[in-house]
């Protein structure tokens, strides 16, 4: 796991880090957005209990780098009450934790090269970012074992066919306005910003 930011903008939500893990074996990725650093143990935590109870298995081991942020006493009483060890990089080679710190980089390319591309404003940098590790959980082949990292992780095939492009124009029908005059538009235009974690269902930005 590894935490990058500040950026320099925050995000509609107020954010402004990304806390990425990654799955050793598979590189499958999953991304948090907090607005400070001593939000970090709470949201692993969380992350923990959920990802155990999805695989039905026990954490056994965790890599991060020195950061205060990850090297305190909560994490060190989580970890002994859990039998976890807690593995660090020398210090100055975040190349020795470089399966996250890759991903990292990936992340901030991709999202900046979206947010460019479409001309959108710095504080959709979340949303770009949500987009990203969404994607390439689902279209990325490990070279050995030919597979996606959701195959790896998930245990079947990605379904790709609901894909979008991320800032892309779209319309939303204002059947749920009551008022609605003869005529007014039927239609608001938003933004397309991505998919949502909790349904099955577009994020959009309503102009």
């Amino acid at each position: 796991m590894d935490l990058f930011g500040p950026s320099r903008t925050r995000s509609l939500g107020g954010n402004y880090y990304a806390l990425v893990f990654v799955d050793d074996y598979s590189c499958f990725t999953w991304t948090f957005f907090i607005s400070s650093k001593s939000e970090t143990f709470q949201v692993f935590r969380k992350f923990a209990k959920v990802v155990q109870n999805e695989k039905d298995l026990k954490i056994k081991s965790i890599r991060s780098d020195h950061g205060g942020e990850f090297q305190n006493e909560s994490f060190e009483k989580f970890y002994e009450h859990h039998g976890i060890s807690h593995n660090f990089p020398a210090p100055r080679t975040p190349q020795q934790n470089g399966v996250v710190e890759r991903k990292n980089r990936s992340l901030e390319e991709l999202a900046r090269t979206m947010l460019n591309d479409n001309s959108l404003p710095k504080y959709f940098w979340v949303d770009a970012i949500s987009i990203a590790y969404h994607m390439l959980n689902r279209v990325l082949i490990k070279p050995v074992l030919k597979l996606t990292p959701y195959e790896i992780f998930k245990g079947r095939k990605p379904n790709v066919f609901y894909f979008k492009a991320f800032g892309c124009k779209c319309f939303i029908l204002n059947n749920g306005k009551s008022n609605l005059g003869k005529f007014d538009p039927k239609a608001d235009e938003d933004i397309f910003l991505g998919y949502s974690l909790t349904s099955k269902a577009y994020r959009v930005y309503n102009k």
